[in-house]
């Protein structure tokens, strides 16, 4: 990781575990609940931040908030601002960080009780380490606490940042409810249009989250945020190929190599090899079922996973994956121009690294 990367990190991770502490300091529990009863103990906040904290420190890539930063950075370059208006803009997109990566951390508790996962970044899945009821409400109140930073900028940017932050939340769980839709029903195809319209709202939402919150700190107009979030959209869509691909292949880090096969996903690999193999259609379904019932090591995870390979969708996949990836950031680092841009140049090489993580 480049050092300009890691010096942005550190501050990200200081912003988060501002936002989310270990323990519940009267200053976080005032700005988290406002005036509570005085009989509530820590205690009984615990449930509440334990759950989410402990996913938040194994990791992660944070490269949704690191390019937050970065769109900030890039906006204020080219609105030429004072180095004073630069330094309080980017101040401000720290400040706003939370959103994207407590809105991610929720969505992977949440995923990961709706997919029956068992695992997640190595580590225990949260509904298993701390019980299915605990989990859910703890993701729950995540996306609500998220928010609480928008209450450190100025109040007459809150309200457009609300509502942005909510229109994002809610796009992000239609695109959740088309994903459960068609893995429940193993048989139940969707279009490749769909498919990437899912994309679009469950992951490429924290994506274009990040990047229009990054661009308007920083001071661009909204029409320049709202066709940059087409831009990062796309990043997400490409991203998501790229780890369905991955899990046909090597597997994802902290999860088993096919484990989407059990999920009964629908992803672009099984759709181009149904939209060149319709005959498999019904041979497919009958091991998505087998493997749920069976479990990762059911041989018919490695049964579905050598048909997509025969025909060549998962390499397929990949390639358009990386193409999309490619394009897209391209046009976003050159929003502003093409000309000479630190924050141009690191968003380019974070997306170079991003990709060759996956590779």
């Amino acid at each position: 990781m480049k050092s300009e990367f890691t010096s942005r990190l550190i501050k990200i991770e200081a912003v988060l575990h501002t936002y989310i502490p270990t323990h519940a300091n009267p200053e976080w529990k005032a700005l988290s609940f406002g005036t509570i009863d005085s009989c509530i103990q820590d205690s009984h906040i615990t449930p509440l931040i334990q759950p989410c904290k402990n996913l938040i420190d194994l990791g992660g890539k944070r490269w949704r908030p690191l390019l937050l930063v970065l769109c900030a950075e890039l906006a204020s370059q080219a609105q030429k601002k004072s180095h004073d208006e630069c330094s309080a803009a980017i101040e401000k997109a720290y400040t706003l960080t939370p959103l994207v990566e407590f809105a991610h951390t929720a969505s992977l508790i949440h995923d990961d009780i709706e997919d029956c996962a068992d695992t997640r970044r190595g580590e225990v899945a949260a509904h298993i380490a701390y019980g299915l009821d605990v989990a859910l409400n703890a993701a729950s109140w995540l996306y609500f606490e998220a928010a609480t930073c928008i209450k450190q900028v100025p109040a007459s940017e809150q309200a457009a940042l609300y509502e942005l932050f909510l229109t994002e939340m809610r796009r992000l769980h239609l695109g959740q409810a088309m994903d459960i839709l068609w893995h429940r029903n193993p048989r139940l195809i969707p279009s490749i249009d769909e498919y990437r319209a899912m994309v679009h709202n469950k992951t490429g939402t924290l994506s274009r989250l990040a990047v229009k919150l990054g661009l308007l700190a920083g001071g661009a107009s909204a029409e320049q945020a709202e066709q940059a979030g087409v831009y990062a959209e796309e990043i997400g869509l490409g991203f998501q190929i790229i780890d369905d691909v991955i899990n046909l292949t090597t597997g994802n880090p902290g999860k088993k190599r096919g484990d989407d096969i059990v999920e009964g996903k629908k992803s672009l690999p099984v759709l181009y090899h149904l939209a060149e193999n319709n005959q498999d259609k019904n041979h497919l379904a009958t091991l998505f079922e087998l493997a749920r019932t069976e479990g990762i090591d059911s041989p018919a995870v490695e049964e579905a996973i050598s048909l997509l390979t025969s025909s060549h969708a998962i390499e397929k996949a990949a390639q358009e994956g990386t193409e999309i990836i490619q394009k897209a950031s391209t046009s976003l680092a050159s929003l502003f121009g093409t000309g000479d841009s630190e924050a141009r140049t690191l968003i380019l090489d974070l997306f170079a690294a991003l990709q060759s993580k996956a590779q």
